[in-house]
Order: structure tokens, then sequence, then C-alpha cells
């Protein structure tokens, strides 16, 4: 019963997902409770709100383990659907390899000191919705983690995310567990063979609860009822740390500090030689959206107008691109701030977005054919024209927006990237 429960709200969240990575239904709240993003916004914003949602993701976490890689993250689920496909049966006991510890410790560590150049590539979310939207690198992740799927299951999960290695932590001192009861089982095996984490050992009664991913499917398989999920009765708990472990999890702290110094470094010159790219309101600059973008790109399909462009060889993180779609940003959307994540985007308001200037739009005289239709459209009145004369634009009201670009129809106007963004 636990199963198809906790099953059915992972089909649901999974459908939620989808819609809103293809910009079709975007429910705000589901999508900032992804770890990974969530991090990085408390990180970036230092709000209230994204303080208490982390804290809560981590109690929930605390309370029933690593629900939250088998029930909300798209990426989990989608490995759930992928196995059904092979068939159920023959898993075996997996290692809890420490070399994930390290990973953990350089990934976060980077992304503390400011950059999160390195977890675009390994958290799952990321790259799960960069490649719904035909981005190669999340494309090439996907096909990786499939085909590791249909030979070892959830390794991905117990193994190798950066994410999941830090809710197993957690785990391992949650309220709930999964545990067998010795004295009702009769070690048939079904619940080792049928877990696609492998972290049953059913000739120990034994069950590795950071990395069991709570996906609940021993408790259906398990024919007498001796697998359970909630508190383990206190003659059966065991926390027992082996002086290996110590060493392991100290090792990656040291880590973890020596990658907040790199990536200190890494944000202070990332993105620096970048000069002339135009970016989505509440970015600040260059700098800033190279290191806190995850590109998962959810902004790209928020855009109603198409001007946002994923990452390229000329920039690596989401962009606008003026020669795509309608060629301008909106002066009443801020749909990109909305839908971001990570902190990447602000989530600035409308009337703070319409006084950012993310560019400056230049009218070369010589060109205009005065006829003043770049007066009639600019949202900010910063074009004017008098009698036979050539348009003007006054630059302190200018935001860049490239609506006056859209009309004119002798070229005579041009939109150009500023380094810094600013508010008029």
């Amino acid at each position: 019963m636990l199963y198809k429960v906790r099953f059915s709200i992972a089909i649901i969240v999974f459908i939620i997902a989808i819609l809103g990575i293809f910009g079709i239904f975007y429910p705000l709240p589901f999508f900032d409770i992804q770890i990974a993003p969530l991090i990085q916004r408390v990180i970036v914003d230092i709000s209230v709100i994204s303080g208490i949602t982390l804290g809560v993701m981590l109690l929930l976490t605390l309370i029933f383990g690593r629900l939250y890689c088998s029930t909300l993250c798209p990426f989990g689920i989608f490995q759930e659907l992928i196995a059904l496909f092979r068939g159920e049966g023959n898993e075996e006991t997996r290692k809890n390899l420490p070399v994930k510890y390290f990973v953990t410790a350089i990934t976060f560590g980077i992304m503390f000191g400011g950059s999160a150049v390195l977890i675009r590539y390994l958290e799952p979310y990321t790259f799960f919705g960069s490649a719904l939207t035909i981005s190669v690198i999340g494309i090439i992740a996907v096909v990786a983690v499939i085909i590791l799927t249909t030979f070892k299951n959830r390794y991905f999960c117990t193994n190798i995310c950066p994410v999941g290695c830090v809710l197993g932590l957690l785990s391992k001192i949650s309220l709930l567990k999964v545990y067998i009861k010795e004295d009702e089982c009769l070690s048939c095996g079904m619940c080792e063979r049928n877990c696609p984490s492998g972290c049953i050992e059913v000739d120990e009664a034994k069950v590795d609860n950071e990395t069991c991913v709570k996906c609940l499917k021993c408790l259906k398989q398990c024919p007498k009822n001796a697998i359970k999920y909630g508190i383990k009765p206190k003659s059966e708990v065991k926390f027992n740390p082996k002086r290996r472990e110590i060493i392991t999890l100290g090792s990656a702290l040291i880590i973890l500090g020596l990658a907040v110094k790199a990536g200190i470094e890494i944000g202070k010159t990332a993105a620096q030689k970048i000069k002339n790219i135009i970016l989505p309101p509440g970015t600040d600059n260059a700098q800033r959206m190279f290191n806190k973008c995850l590109n998962c790109n959810l902004c790209i399909n928020a855009c109603p107008n198409n001007i946002l462009t994923k990452a390229n060889k000329e920039f690596g993180a989401v962009h606008i691109d003026y020669t795509k779609g309608e060629k301008y940003c909106k002066y009443d959307c801020r749909e990109c701030a909305k839908v971001c994540p990570s902190g990447a985007i602000k989530k600035i308001t409308l009337e703070e977005k319409q006084r950012t200037r993310i560019a400056m739009a230049v009218i070369n005289p010589d060109k205009c054919s005065h006829n003043g239709s770049c007066v009639d459209v600019c949202p900010v009145g910063a074009i004017t024209r008098e009698d036979n004369t050539s348009a003007k634009i006054d630059a302190s009201k200018c935001i860049g927006c490239g609506r006056c670009k859209t009309v004119c129809n002798s070229g005579a106007i041009e939109i150009f990237a500023i380094n810094e963004q600013q508010r008029v």
C-alpha cells in the first residue's frame, strides 16, 4: 500500500515536472524545492524564504529518509520508469563507494565558493531539464545514466549524485527507516533481488538506509511482511561508524574547504573576458550569470518572445539573442525571473524589471528614415524626434529592451551589451 501511494505521487510529480520544463504548466513551489537549485538560491539571495524552504526539505529528510530521491526528484523518478522496462530481479548488493563523498565535497565546495560551473554537470534536475530542451551536454548525461540504469538500476543515485550523497548522510540518522524484522524474515531474498539501490543484505538482515532511496518496493515484494518502514525498535538500532568511515568523512571535509577556496577563485575569473553578452533582467553581469546559472533552461521555455538562448561557445550560460524569436524583451513580462530556481535570474518584481537596463540602443542618424515608428513603440519614452529630424535616444531612460529595433525599417538602430545592469 505504501509503495503504491509513493509511486502514484511520484508519477504526478513527474508529469508536473515535464509540463513545467516545457513551459506548459509551471507550479513555482515545486521547482523551488529542488535541492541543488535551492541551495544555490540560498547562497545567492540569502533570503528568509529560501532558507526556510531548505530547512524544511532537510527536516523532511531527517524524518522520512531519502524520500525526495524517489518521489520529488524528476530524474530519480525517470530512472525508476526506465527500470520498469528492464524487469525486476537479479539486483546485487552494491558497495557504498567513498569516492562519492569526495565528488560531493568538490562539487558543493566550489558552489559555496561562488560558482556553479561544476554542479551543472552533475546535478540530476539540471541535466534532466537541459536534455528535454535539446541541450547536447544534457542529452549526453541522460543517455549515459539510462545505460547505467539498464545495468545497475539506481547506481547514479547511490554512488554518484552529489545531492543524493548529502541526503544519504542525513538518512543515516533519519527517524523513519527501512529495516528487517529478523524473527519474521524467511531469508527468501526477494527484497534483496528487487532492491533498485542494492542496499539490502538478507543474510545479515541489514538495510543500508544511506543508499536506500525509499522507493518502498521491498515492502511490496516481501511475502511475510517482514520488512518494515517506520521507527526501528531500539533493540535493532545500530549506529557504529567504522574508523575508515570517520577518516573518509574527515578527508571529505578537508577537500570541501579547499574546494570553497577554488570556487572563490573560479568565481572571480570566470567570464571576465566576456564583453558582448546581453543578459535577462536581474542577472547583474556576465560573471555572476556564468557562475550562478545551472543551465536547466526553464527560462528559455518560459520566455514568450523566445529571445533567450542556451549556453554555447560564445557564453557558457543562458543569455539573450535579439536575432531570434520576436527579437525584443517584453516590457510587461518577468517570466524568466519567475521560473529561475537557482537565483541566477533574481526574482525581481515587474516594476524592478521595467527599470532595469540590460543593454543600450544607439541610433545611426545617417541611416534613420525619420518615420518615427521607434518613438511610438518605446515603452519607457526614451526616444524622441522633432519634425524632419533623426530620432534621438535619452541614454538615461533606455533599458535596452530592443523593441525599437524591431520596427526600424532602415537598420538605423543597434542594441549593444553593457558590462553591468543598472536601474534607471
